[in-house]
């Protein structure tokens, strides 16, 4: 009794680790994005906005 020969397996393993790779490449690359990234970067503007507002009133009281 012969061994059955296996053909395609190597081609289906192929695309379904692309796209697992991909899934997870895309998910872990939104779950950075919005959960590390954009609250990183609200905390520099914050800290921006609050450096040039105290520029301001320091320039203003300074001057009058």
């Amino acid at each position: 009794m012969p061994i059955a020969p296996i053909t395609g397996k190597l081609r289906k393993r192929f695309w379904l680790d692309v796209s697992c790779a991909l899934g997870l490449g895309i998910t872990g690359a939104y779950a950075y994005w919005y959960g590390i990234h954009l609250k990183a970067l609200e905390r520099q503007e914050n800290y921006y906005i609050k450096l040039e507002r105290e520029r301001a009133q320091a320039q203003s009281s300074g001057s009058a």
